[in-house]
């Protein structure tokens, strides 16, 4: 395995999408936010937003039908519409110059049945690089959720999966994995579920089987519900602008991150809060 401390500002400044003076909202990367339950409509917010100010053109919700009106209130830009009958054209298809990517599982309660056969069903259908985050992980941490993963590998489809800890431990143990510490954690998931694996915690270590990545300069201020949300966003948003996954998981930890710093340069860091996350985002963009 391949062990890189970090991306230097230069390999992370290299990596930041740059804006055609043509560009148009569907070339600048359409995101589809497949996220929040009735009960956390607040996650699929939280992601979406984050993903507009990391820079994807066109950012769409889909959430449960009592999400949708919480949820277009939130941010009149976003598109939003109810997850009902979800349909394969509904999900994001990448195309030459026109990069598309799909969030899947922001706010979606892992212990609901049709939660989880929602969350493998997108996965199964996306034909675009897709990010799986919150309760659709433990859609994944099953014998059908680890095969859907095997083949979107084989079939070239890029996956990113962004567990916490208590998430990782359900994936490992459903692959039966051991593993004695965090970086080896999260290279034996991404082994496993043939994806990059971002394991989050107060130092994040971003891993694709090969390479592997720390991420050090977090802070206790994102140690906060909903800022995961936000990391999802920020990464779902560079992988919909066609920035490699990797690439694009190491760029939004290092971004997330910052941000964080920013906030706490602001405030104390007891006080920041998911949303002041989000508003840091340009701070730790432009501080590159």
């Amino acid at each position: 395995m391949d062990v890189i401390a970090s991306y230097s500002d230069e390999k992370l400044r290299s990596l930041v999408p740059q804006l055609d003076s043509r560009a148009n909202k569907y070339t600048r990367g359409k995101l589809v936010v497949l996220a929040g339950c009735a009960r956390y409509p607040g996650a699929a917010c939280l992601a979406a937003y984050a993903a507009q100010r990391s820079g994807a053109g066109y950012v769409q919700v889909i959430c449960d039908p009592q999400a949708v009106p919480v949820v277009q209130s939130y941010r009149p830009s976003l598109v939003v519409s109810s997850w009902e009958a979800l349909a394969p054209s509904d999900l994001p298809v990448s195309k030459p110059g026109k990069p598309a990517a799909c969030i899947i599982g922001p706010g979606f309660d892992g212990e609901d049945v049709a939660c989880r056969a929602l969350a493998l069903k997108a996965l199964r259908l996306t034909q675009a690089p897709a990010l799986v985050d919150g309760g659709a992980l433990s859609a994944l941490a099953t014998g059908e959720g680890r095969l859907i993963a095997r083949n979107r590998a084989e079939a070239g489809l890029p996956t990113v999966l962004t567990p916490h800890g208590g998430e990782a431990a359900r994936l490992a143990k459903a692959a039966r994995i051991e593993a004695d510490s965090e970086p080896e954690l999260a290279a034996l998931l991404a082994k496993a579920y043939g994806a990059v694996v971002v394991l989050k915690g107060p130092d994040t270590y971003v891993a694709d089987g090969e390479k592997l990545v720390a991420i050090t300069c977090g802070t206790p201020a994102l140690a906060k519900a909903g800022t995961g949300d936000v990391l999802a966003g920020m990464v779902g948003a560079l992988m919909a602008q066609g920035v490699d996954s990797f690439d694009a998981a190491v760029l939004g930890a290092e971004l997330h991150a910052r941000a964080g710093l920013a906030c706490e340069s602001r405030m104390p860091a007891l006080c920041a809060t998911p949303e002041d996350l989000i508003e840091a985002i340009p701070a730790a963009v432009g501080a590159l």
